[in-house]
């Protein structure tokens, strides 16, 4: 158990180094984030689409059996875990061949346009759409909502968390963590 549990601290401190990041292996990596409908919920799925293409395990969303891309486009005749009826109504089209249709086709501009980069308004905000939703997302969360700004970012709004280091919730105890302190393999 010890050597497994030091292999799991070096592969997390090692994941870091490589990746330029600070912090716990998941630190700001998964939360919720609300999404207008529209316009901007097509864009949060496309992005989400190419997370694989982004990260280099396919070349195409087409390619990843536990993709959205395929709960779209090639729904399951049983067992979906999409609502089209209900992501139809949220996007504002008139039936599935319209969905199917859009949707492909902005995945395809986004891969020939290169835009499988990392979108912070995807993975660091709590909020996304007209400055109208993210206001109204902001004061449903208060008091939660102490610190969180409102701010434009181009064609859109976004509710940011204030930047905590990670080292400011933990001291000493991570001491037995540090890449020093642990054994690598291969």
């Amino acid at each position: 158990m010890g050597v497994h549990r030091r292999y799991y601290f070096g592969a997390k401190q090692e994941f870091n180094l490589r990746k330029q990041r600070k912090g716990a292996f998941w630190e700001d990596r998964c939360h919720a984030t609300a999404v207008e409908t529209g316009e901007h919920l097509l864009r949060c799925l496309v992005y989400i689409d190419l997370n694989m293409v982004r990260n280099g395990v396919v070349k195409h969303p087409a390619q990843w059996a536990h993709g959205g891309y395929r709960g779209i486009q090639n729904p399951p005749l049983r067992y979906g875990s999409i609502n089209l009826s209900k992501l139809i109504e949220c996007c504002g089209f008139g039936g599935e061949e319209e969905l199917r249709t859009n949707h492909r086709e902005w995945v395809e501009a986004a891969i020939k346009e290169g835009e499988q980069s990392r979108q912070p308004e995807w993975t660091e905000s709590v909020a996304v759409g007209s400055e109208a939703f993210v206001s109204g997302v902001l004061d449903k969360l208060k008091p939660q909502a102490r610190g969180r700004q409102v701010r434009t970012a181009g064609d859109h709004y976004e509710l940011r968390e204030p930047e905590v280091a990670y080292s400011v919730h933990f001291g000493g105890e991570i001491d037995a963590s540090r890449l020093e302190n642990a054994y690598l393999w291969g």
